[in-house]
Parts: C-alpha cells; structure tokens; sequence
C-alpha cells in the first residue's frame, strides 16, 4: 500500500487531498485501488499512515509500502517523522469476512502437482480473464463445495478469497464463462492424464505394476436429448427412471487415477474391458503390468483377448464357478492370509495354465447368511400369507400364480430354496403348496462367505493374489468419494461435451483429494483427507479497519489465527499460511 495525492478543482482553486492505495495482479497486469481517501494531511501524517500500511514485524497482513513517487510540495519530507494517531477501539470492525482455509489448501495442492503451470502454458481466451484461471475455479469449487457453475458465480466465489487467491475480480465470475471453461478444458483430457500420471508418479513414487479397473453408473436429471450416451440401463445409484452414463475408472494400487473413459450408459461392464486396456496401453506403453477386475469383466472373449496379448490378470468369477469346486471347499487344507480370511490355490478345471483361487472370508460368511435369512424370511411369510388368503377367499390358479412369481422376484436371494405348486381344486378354488429344499440349503451353507479368482500370474502365491484382488476397493472408495464428497451425480447438463467436461472435473478434483490423502499418510496423519479438509476450512480472512481519533480510517486484510490443532496440521503437512495475502497470477 502507498499513499496518493489527488487534486480536484472547485470555486477556481486547486485542492489537494490523498488517498490510500493497494496495489494488487491481475491477469492483464497489475492494478491499484483506492483503499480510503485520507483528506488533506501535513508530511508527518502522511508518513504516519503510510507507515502504518506497512506489513509489522509480526507478519501480520498487509502489503509492502510503496515508494511514495509523486512530487510534493514539502522539500523536508526527508527530516519528517511518523506521526502516530489514536484508534478508537470502540469503533474498531470487521469487514468481508469470508473462507480462507479451504480454497488456500486446494490451490496450495493445485501448486503441489503443478496444475497450475499446466494450464497457464494452455492457449488461453482474448478476454480480459484467461479461462485456465477458470477452469482452476472449477476445480477447486468442485473439492470445497461442490455446486452448479450458476452457485459459483453467485455464491461461492464472493463467500471465498478466491478474488484475492487469484486476482479474478468477481465481476468477470459468471456462468456463461464457467461453462466455456468446461469447453475449452475438455480437449486436453488426454494431455492431463498424462501429465498427471508422471507428476503424481515422481511426487509420491507411484508404481503402476497393478492396475486396478472398475465401472460405476451416474445419472441425469432431464432428457438429456442432445446426448448421445445418455441411455436407460443397468443403474448403481437404484436410478433406473433416469438416463445415465457408464463411467469406466483405472487407479493404482494405492487408488490414485490413472485415467477414465465414459461409456454408453446401456453398455455392459464386460464390453469395456478390451477397449480400456488397448486405450491404457496406447497412452502409457505396454508393460508387464497385472490387470486387476471383479466378475462383472469376465466373459470369454475378455481372456482370450488378454491372453493373447500376454497379458498377465486377476479376475474374480461369479458365485456359480463354486459348484467346480465341491471338493476343495470339503477339506480342511486352507491358508490363512488374514485372521478372518482363509484361501487355497487350486488348478484350473480345465487343465488350462491358469490357477484358481479359493477364498472365504468369515465376515462375508455372517453378512451372505443374514441377508439369505432375510429374504428367506420374507418369503416364507409371504407364502402363508397368500396360503392363508387362498383358505379364506375364492382365488384363481392364475392370479395365485403372479403372486408368488412377484414375491420371488423381489427376494430373489432366497427363491431357489422354496419349490411352491399352485393347483386348482375341484371347487375352483387355488390350493398353495410349497416346501424348502434341503440338499439346496446345505449347499448354500457351504458356499456362505466363498467365492473363487482366476489369474494368469504364475511367480505370485495365494496371499499376493488375494492382496491384489482386496485392492479393488480402492477403485469402488474411488467412486463412492466422487458421488458422496464430489457430488459427481446427478448431472445436470444435456449437451454431451459439457457432461464429459463435468466428468474431467470431478476427476481433477479427485486427484486433488488423493494427493491431500498421499501427504496425510506421508506426515502421519493417517488416512482420512476428509477431517483435515474440514478442519483447515475454517479459516478465515477479513478486513481489520481500525478508525483513528482524526477521522482517518485504517484498513488491515488479515488471516485469522489458526488454533493449536490447525497449526499441527499445517506443520504436519508443510505448508505455511501467507504473511499477507497476495493475488496469484494463474
């Protein structure tokens, strides 16, 4: 900040006053604006604000004073001394309060990964605000509070430091330029994910020996008309009434994405599997790397295609490939890998150089058994009921008949299990039988809490495998953040590239979180990126003005102090707030 002499002319005379500056960056250079205008002042007065606009030794907020450039009439502005005012303490106020923390710590990830030296080699726009700028508001909205582009222009960005974090006035912030953002970011996916993929992999020492491949479901809300891939299918969100789209994710071993694609949201999992495994390929090289996949990929036309491409894998297969494995299940000849988690190798049935991988876990054991007593429960009292209906009223074969198709249908678990006959007696009237199969129910007991892996890789035992295989939950947490923390459903645009770039964004900001995970893990702070986030966002930053005896006012940008658990966290991880806060040319 400096002081500034202003002149004015009224009456036919020349009337000087000045003005307290702040110099502050802008995307098309630097700029000033007044901060308050000071009246008309002696020497020692001016020095005495302009002193007071100096950052303190504390490292309190502020800018640095800027040499006071303009000529003035005193000749011994040299031999001046500051003089110093009164503050009315009474009348001291807080201004513009608004949340520091949060959009601070993503764009100090931003900086960690180099996003931001990404896209500002970008061609940017002709406009007044570059849109990589925009595209970094996106992203960090999309990690702090995830909204629509018309909530960030009239909400968020004005609640936040953003303005001051990256020197965007809020008055260029509004929804048409968020939206030309998403389409100007989207046509460099591809050279995003592979920058990120060697930034991430020299910061953390990623290895990407195990790939672990999963797809998940988003849907829309609208017609979504203008959208080729917006199609009625198979939906994990319980969404069936809503068109969707297939997204199909890679991440490392530790869950860090590799890449994604968007798929058809009608396309079947296992349709997928050749077409991202050649994209990975194409885009990183092929390498000796193991492809790990849950049942849902597996078909014959995938291990072909994997196999011939000497591609090694870890595939889980459906629960129906037990009835193969009768005899192993019956002897007692299993490793332990985990207190509650039994496997053994077996060969291939086949005679196929492959090796299957018998696991049972004991925890899935109780949750398979309580969910079959459920349904089977229900069931059974739902036959009793429709039994006892028949005794009471004239019913129809017929309609028995859809009744009982319908109450299987909804507990499908525990169907097999009941044989039910529905007969028509000589009076009309429908007679219900039905009884439990018991030679079912013991097999059902065995298989409890098993379920069987084939792989390919032949210098890995039991416990590597299942290590490998168990890791595809970082793929499902992978999604389960993106719908819950990055709120990546439900979609609300129609046109198909603006749904894609929402996608790319959700993707950023999930990098975002893996890398705020990654240093969490590093400082020991355990896994959990979610309680340092909210404990950091509530910093704040605001305007101290302090009203002098004189009338002049004074005017101090501050951070609020951070408590002793914010300040563990902040030396844990490495990083240092701001003395002052600065705008950042992005």
């Amino acid at each position: 900040m400096f002081v500034r002499p202003c002149y004015r002319r009224k009456d036919g005379k020349r009337h000087a006053y000045w003005a307290l500056v702040e110099s502050y960056r802008t995307q098309r250079g630097p700029r000033q604006r007044v901060v308050a205008y000071l009246g008309q002042l002696d020497e020692e007065g001016r020095l005495g604000v302009q002193q007071a606009a100096a950052p303190s030794p504390y490292g309190e907020g502020g800018q640095q004073c800027l040499p006071f450039t303009n000529k003035t009439s005193h000749d011994d502005s040299a031999n001046a001394h500051p003089r110093w005012v009164t503050v009315n303490a009474s009348a001291v106020r807080v201004e513009n309060c608004v949340q520091f923390g949060a959009p601070w710590l993503a764009l100090e990830l931003i900086k960690k990964i180099g996003l931001d030296d990404f896209l500002g080699h970008l061609p940017g726009s002709r406009s007044d605000v570059r849109w990589p700028s925009i595209a970094l508001i996106l992203v960090v909205c999309r990690l702090c509070k995830p909204s629509s582009e018309l909530h960030i222009a009239e909400h968020f960005y004005r609640d936040t430091a953003l303005e001051q974090l990256l020197g965007v006035p809020a008055n260029n912030v509004y929804h048409t330029r968020l939206y030309r953002a998403l389409d100007q970011l989207l046509p460099h996916k591809e050279q995003l994910e592979l920058f990120l993929k060697h930034r991430l992999g020299e910061l953390f020492d990623l290895e990407y020996d195990l790939l672990l491949y999963d797809v998940t479901s988003t849907y829309f809300e609208g017609q979504a008309k203008l959208n080729a891939k917006a199609k009625y299918g198979y939906s994990r969100d319980k969404r069936s009434d809503c068109k969707q789209v297939c997204i199909a994710l890679v991440v490392s071993r530790c869950g860090m994405p590799l890449g994604y694609e968007v798929f058809d949201g009608n396309r079947r999992d296992s349709t997928t599997v050749e077409e991202i495994v050649t994209t990975m390929e194409s885009r990183y090289g092929k390498s000796h790397r193991v492809w790990v996949m849950d049942r849902g990929m597996l078909s014959e036309a995938n291990l072909k295609f994997l196999k011939e491409g000497d591609r090694r894998y870890i595939i889980g297969t459906p629960k129906s490939m037990l009835k193969q494995f009768e005899r192993p299940l019956l002897e007692e000849s299993w490793d332990h890998v985990r207190q509650d988690v039994e496997v053994k190798l077996c060969p291939s049935p086949d005679g196929e150089e492959e090796t299957f991988i018998l696991c049972r876990s004991r925890d899935r054991l109780e949750k398979e058994k309580a969910i079959f007593a459920r349904f089977e429960s229900r069931i059974e009292a739902g036959l009793n009921k429709i039994q006892a209906r028949c005794q009471q009223k004239k019913q129809s074969a017929v309609r028995i008949a859809e009744r009982v198709g319908r109450l299987k249908g909804a507990n499908s678990r525990a169907a097999r299990l009941f044989d039910v006959k529905v007969q028509e007696g000589d009076d009309g009237r429908a007679k219900l039988t039905w009884t439990k199969k018991e030679s079912l129910r013991r097999w059902i007991t065995l298989t409890d809490g098993c379920y069987v892996l084939r792989s390919n890789v032949k210098d890995w035992n039991h416990e590597q495998l299942w290590q490998a295989y168990v890791q595809l939950t970082e793929a499902e947490l992978a999604f389960r953040i993106q719908k819950s923390d990055l709120r990546i459903r439900p979609i609300w645009h129609q046109k198909q590239d603006r749904v894609l770039a929402h996608i790319l964004v959700c993707f950023l900001a999930y990098v975002l979180w893996k890398t705020l995970a990654q240093l969490c893990r590093g400082a020991g702070l355990g896994d959990e990126p979610r309680r340092v986030f909210a404990e950091l966002g509530e910093l704040r930053v605001m305007d101290v003005v302090l009203p002098t005896s004189e009338g002049i006012e004074i005017r101090r940008r501050c951070i609020s102090r951070p408590n002793e658990h914010q300040t563990i966290l902040l030396e844990r991880l490495g990083l240092q707030l701001p003395r002052c806060l600065k705008t950042t040319e992005m």
